[in-house]
């Protein structure tokens, strides 16, 4: 009987291991995914420096440093978090930490910016 447990749990967790294999991570791989359209609101970064992360925790993937001034489309929010349109003009006024090829969106935490144009 032990030896029907012990062949059932290496056949199940392999299985089960493979089914969380992405999670965990606060959406990290999320920016690469198809953004959605801009909403029209506009924020302007309000500190030194703004991290733009992957997903919307500060556990993801750092990809771009905005600098303060720097002014960004609002595509969508999620609790504290704010999605941005990344150009490719951010990466040569940014700082890159990472980078990017297919992200033309990120995160930016709610603190880091201020609503320049509100959206409609």
């Amino acid at each position: 009987m032990l030896f029907l447990c012990v062949v059932a749990a290496i056949l199940v967790l392999p299985l089960d291991a493979s089914a969380q294999r992405g999670r965990g991570r606060g959406g990290q791989g999320q920016g690469a995914s198809e953004a959605p359209k801009p909403t029209g609101e506009l924020v302007r970064v309000k500190t030194g420096h703004a991290n733009v992360h992957t997903g919307p925790t500060s556990g993801n993937e750092v990809l771009v440093l905005a600098a303060k001034g720097t002014v960004l489309p609002v595509l969508a929010r999620r609790g504290e978090w704010v999605q941005v349109g990344l150009s490719p003009e951010l990466g040569k006024t940014g700082m890159v930490m990472r980078w990017y090829k297919n992200e033309n969106n990120g995160w930016i935490h709610d603190s880091m910016v201020e609503v320049v144009k509100p959206g409609p």
